[in-house]
């Protein structure tokens, strides 16, 4: 019997093979982004949401996997070789950087940039050069302002994933519904509220409900 968390896990470790977001996938099926978000996997009375046939359909036409492969990643197994065929050997291939979009902190805290994941919707955007290995998930940032001193600068950059899990400790940049963002420490989450520590000793620490919590993505990177 397939449960609903292996057919979020297939459609996320196919995300991942093609080197894509949850939402950079639902994007490139011709899908609205938000589809194969998270918050789309479980209802507000927590009934479980499970992906139409339709959109499993279009995301196999669109990636070329066949649907062999997709039921290997349902059951966590990589996608075997079709019968006859020599599996091929991992080609090693160096590290490349590339261009990650790169939003200023006050266009981050308008409305109609990012989905629901806090992954940046549209085109158009400024870039950075990322120099590591990454999925589609990530993103630039341009620190504005002294407010996180000492330990990021105004005009430093810093590079964000939506689909990292994060965890106590980890320096985060979070965005509340108003439309407020701030680079912080995760301090605590708990299932009502998160706190976060200022970077800033002279800035105290922030509890925001969840409720008034849009999103927030764990800091892999900054360019100092």
């Amino acid at each position: 019997m397939l449960s609903h968390q292996q057919i979020w896990q297939a459609i996320d470790g196919l995300a991942k093979r093609h080197g894509l977001s949850a939402s950079g996938l639902a994007r490139r099926a011709g899908l609205d982004p938000t589809t194969f978000n998270r918050s789309k996997r479980i209802a507000a009375d927590g009934r479980l949401r499970w992906p139409s046939t339709e959109s499993v359909a279009k995301v196999l036409d669109a990636t070329g996997a066949s649907i062999h492969e997709f039921l290997a990643l349902v059951g966590g197994e990589a996608p075997a070789a079709s019968v006859g065929q020599t599996p091929p050997e991992p080609a090693l291939q160096p590290a490349r950087p590339r261009g990650l979009p790169l939003i200023g902190m006050a266009q981050a805290g308008q409305g109609g940039y990012y989905d629901d994941s806090g992954y940046p919707v549209g085109s158009g955007f400024d870039e950075v050069i990322f120099p590591r290995p990454g999925d589609g998930s990530l993103y630039g940032l341009k620190v504005a302002g002294d407010s996180m001193l000492p330990v990021y600068r105004d005009g430093d950059v810093i590079v964000v994933d939506p689909a990292a899990t994060v965890h106590k400790g980890d320096r985060v940049v979070a965005r509340t519904r108003d439309g407020e963002v701030m680079a912080k420490e995760l301090a605590a989450r708990t299932a009502r509220l998160v706190r976060l520590r200022s970077l800033n000793p002279e800035h105290p620490e922030r509890e925001i409900a969840l409720k008034d919590l849009d999103w927030i993505a764990r800091i892999v990177w900054a360019s100092q």
